[in-house]
């Protein structure tokens, strides 16, 4: 049963962690990187469909993002999307392809996307420990029901405090990753 509950656990918490790294690929540094647009909400024929499906992706130099529209009727509609995002970034096309040209960031902004990302870092921190405090419920409740004993949910709490570490530990280090990236000039 303790087995079940730090599996569920660590199952959980590690996709805290992949949410935070998909967060964190979403903001911006200066270089063109498909994750910024991928997950745009673009309205093709009257729904709301990721840009994702509508096109593909190329980086012919480090500032351009060129996106390919698989259907060409839909370079407006993507034109929009990335024009009411919030990258700052005008669009232009050629009627094939639209082409997102990223200007160099300055110190200023730099400072901005930098707690931007410890914003969401934090939110990340404060996911893991909501599953924490979740599977530490469910240890209590197994303790309580007489299905485990008191010393075994002392030793299944330190082994819940050590996943909750390591996974903390692991969005330090993205963070700290990202950080440098974004301060880097």
């Amino acid at each position: 049963m303790i087995a079940d509950v730090r599996a569920h656990t660590e199952e959980r918490m590690s996709k805290a962690v992949s949410h935070a790294a998909s967060e964190f690929a979403s903001v911006r540094t200066g270089r063109a990187t498909p994750a910024l647009v991928e997950r745009l909400k673009v309205e093709y024929y009257g729904t709301d469909v990721p840009l994702a499906q509508l096109a593909g992706f190329s980086i012919p130099e480090p500032r351009l993002l060129v996106i390919s529209p698989y259907d060409k009727s839909s370079i407006k509609a993507i034109e929009k999307a990335v024009l009411h995002s919030d990258l700052g970034i005008t669009p232009s096309n050629d009627g094939a392809v639209v082409r997102l040209v990223f200007p160099q960031l300055t110190e200023e902004r730099r400072r901005e996307l930098v707690k931007v990302v410890k914003h969401k870092a934090e939110e990340a921190r404060v996911a893991v420990r909501g599953v924490r405090r979740a599977a530490r419920h469910e240890l209590e409740a197994l303790e309580r029901n007489a299905e485990i004993s008191s010393d075994d949910l002392e030793r299944a709490e330190k082994d819940l405090e050590r996943v909750t570490h390591d996974h903390i530990a692991d969005i330090d280090r993205m963070l700290a990753r990202k950080e440098q990236e974004l301060l880097e000039v």
